[in-house]
């Protein structure tokens, strides 16, 4: 028998503020807490197919679903293809109607469970995401910014005198990093399942400030590692990213990712009274993409340290 969930919340936004951050998949990694990883495998004007990974009761999931969007009637439904157990079918809507000048979201939910398995359970883990999930999209839609002023994406590509396979192999056993990165101090990492790391780290930025960070990461053996920052830095909701990695004809060619949602009150606390979402924006790229680098730059003298002489 199919179990039926609805949830409300009254966002103090605007509906098409508020539509927009529902529609675009790809930010909610950073926005909502129990999204960790998005990749498409169809995107259309009206309907999309993607991979979600995400948390559930404490582990990582995954499944693929598909999404028809109607922004004209502020409306998107939404089915999982293929459920992982005890869920053995999941489906929904997101539905806004505009309130004089606030949004009402209603995230409703139905959902089978396989035979044996307790439908309580899962009752617990959709009632848990969608408060987290409604919670965290007023968060963003009532802070008066311009969505792509929070929300930041940039990347850094090099090219470096080494294998695509070295480079991989060091940032996937990030357990050596504090023997080899200056400004990781610890890191804890596990690995339950196939390709799916938790990570805790212990950095110094470069201004002397020690923080730790605690990672869920998704390892494509090879080709790219995706990561969700699940204890991001104060001045951030949220954080995710990507290592990507290829073999060019100059050396490995590879791509370090960040997206970032900012707090503008604790940047302001951070970085001063003064400080607007563009200097936030300037101090995180730079830092971010100086960890970044560095971590490579250490990647390319331990496969140095590392060869067989020839």
């Amino acid at each position: 028998m199919s179990r039926v969930m609805s949830h409300r919340k009254v966002i103090q936004a605007a509906p098409d503020v508020v539509y927009d951050l529902v529609a675009d998949v790809t930010k909610w990694p950073v926005i909502f807490a129990p999204s960790v990883l998005v990749r498409h495998l169809h995107r259309g004007p009206d309907d999309e197919r993607f991979r979600l990974w995400a948390t559930v009761n404490g582990a990582v999931k995954s499944w693929t679903s598909r999404r028809v969007l109607d922004p004209e009637q502020r409306r998107i439904v939404f089915e999982q293809e293929r459920s992982q157990a005890p869920i053995a079918s999941m489906g929904g809507s997101w539905s806004l109607r505009e309130t004089g000048a606030a949004t009402e979201v209603t995230l409703d939910h139905h959902f089978t469970v396989v035979d044996g398995a307790d439908p309580e359970e899962i009752a617990t883990a959709v009632d848990r995401n969608s408060e987290t999930e409604l919670a965290a999209l007023a968060r963003i839609a009532e802070l008066g910014h311009p969505v792509e002023e929070v929300v930041h994406t940039f990347e850094d590509t090099v090219t470096l005198q080494c294998s695509a396979a070295d480079l991989y192999d060091f940032v996937y056993h990030s357990e050596r990093w504090p023997e080899h990165v200056p400004h990781v101090s610890r890191i804890e990492l596990t690995e339950d399942d196939d390709g799916v790391q938790l990570m805790e780290m212990d950095t110094v930025t470069a201004g002397g400030i020690p923080h730790t960070t605690k990672s869920v990461r998704i390892c494509f053996p090879g080709e790219r590692i995706d990561y969700k920052q699940l204890l991001p830095p104060a001045m951030l909701f949220g954080h995710s990213g990507a290592w990507e990695f290829a073999d060019g004809p100059d050396g490995a060619v590879v791509t370090a990712r960040h997206t970032v949602a900012i707090n503008p009150a604790a940047a302001r606390e951070i970085l001063g009274a003064e400080t607007d979402l563009a200097d936030a924006r300037a101090y995180l790229t730079e830092a971010l993409s100086t960890n970044s680098r560095n971590t490579l730059l250490c990647a390319v003298r331990y496969a140095e340290t590392t060869k067989s002489p020839t």
